[in-house]
């Protein structure tokens, strides 16, 4: 059976405009070749957002590769990023990462508008191959003795592209803001009532400042994201920190990558966003705003407290795509560790993709993400 695509403008019979969200369980579903099709019309990504930071979680066991994109607006001089991690982290386990991949995350899994046709000229999906590995994650802990009187050790110390690291471990969380402070971190006022429930549950610091000299002679515009390799049983992303700035909501993207299954927040409710739902054609010329506006609406229904499910597919096939999936070197690239290059080109290894949206409030979610994967 052929198929065929048509340009937006080519009349069509018995066409329909839905909004295609496209958010599958995996339990009990049987993927059928030619169950619909249609084409992109439109996708509604993260520059719909004036604060929207992105996560790229890549997990399979208890390795996890992190990718945070820091949204950060003014000079680079003033930039610092402290961030709760459960093990202490060597030079090799922390990367600069390409601000593209993440694009290419976005781009893929970006809530679209979809204009179906008769199912008679559609063919199965389009299959991909994966092949490939990346490094291992490996942990170690260093000992580098830091001012004991304030309590707070400095684990490791290390420069990666334009960032220079300092990975801390601290007794009381007072005396690590003193020790930020006096080391020319801007820590905003109250910052130790918050630190101090992750050095109870004896988690370290990675602190992150900008090396004005390589960020100068590497000639980016923008800061890189970072990326960290660990192993931890704890499946989490600490949100707490990025509150202590914030005056308004703040929107997050989590894109979720997974050998397994889709993910889901376990400590608050994850809601799926509506989808397969009918709407005028002309929503096609304004869907950012329409999609805009129909978030905010659930947003509020919800009472403003949970995680909205906003894509949940396996990359090895789309149908529509609003963008090609990732190939096996972007992948890698995302942090995938788990695919093996001496796969049979004829099987396809998972990599499942969850795309979270997260609109926070210090008084909406006063506990950090825990996450679990299905299966």
């Amino acid at each position: 059976m052929k198929r065929f695509r048509f340009p937006i403008a080519q009349p069509c019979a018995r066409s329909a405009i839905a909004l295609l969200l496209t958010l599958v369980t995996w339990l009990g579903y049987t993927p059928v070749a030619g169950a619909f099709c249609g084409f992109y019309v439109a996708k509604a990504d993260t520059s719909l957002y004036n604060q929207a930071s992105q996560v790229v979680i890549a997990r399979d066991g208890d390795r996890t590769v992190l990718t945070m994109a820091n949204d950060y607006q003014g000079d680079v001089k003033d930039f610092a990023l402290v961030v709760p991690v459960p093990v202490i982290l060597r030079e090799d386990q922390v990367n600069v990462g390409d601000p593209q991949i993440i694009e290419r995350l976005d781009a893929f899994s970006a809530p679209r508008l979809v204009e179906y046709f008769d199912p008679d000229p559609c063919a199965p999906p389009r299959i991909y191959d994966r092949v490939g590995s990346a490094p291992e994650a490996s942990i170690d802990s260093g000992g580098v003795t830091g001012d004991d009187a304030l309590g707070v050790t400095v684990e490791s110390q290390f420069s990666v592209g334009e960032y220079d690291i300092v990975i801390l471990s601290a007794k009381e969380s007072n005396g690590l803001q003193t020790w930020l402070n006096r080391n020319g971190y801007r820590v905003p006022r109250g910052a130790d009532r918050i630190l101090r429930p992750y050095i109870r549950q004896r988690m370290k610091f990675f602190v992150a400042k900008v090396n004005l000299a390589e960020f100068e002679e590497s000639e980016y515009q923008y800061l890189r994201p970072l990326m960290m390799a660990y192993e931890s049983p704890k499946f989490m992303l600490p949100i707490r920190l990025g509150m202590m700035n914030a005056n308004s909501e703040q929107d997050l993207i989590v894109y979720i990558l997974s050998p397994k299954g889709q993910a889901e927040i376990t400590n608050y409710r994850t809601v799926e966003i509506p989808s397969n739902v009918e709407i005028p054609i002309f929503v096609k010329k304004e869907f950012g705003d329409f999609y805009q506006a129909m978030f905010k609406t659930a947003y509020n229904r919800e009472d403003r407290k949970v995680a909205f499910l906003e894509y949940a597919w396996d990359m090895g096939s789309c149908d529509p795509c609003s963008a090609d999936p990732l190939n096996p070197e972007e992948l890698r690239q995302a942090g995938v560790f788990w695919l093996d290059s001496t796969v049979s080109p004829r099987r396809i290894p998972r990599v499942f993709i969850s795309r979270i949206h997260v609109r926070y409030s210090r008084d909406r979610f006063p506990e950090d993400l825990m996450f679990q994967e299905t299966s």
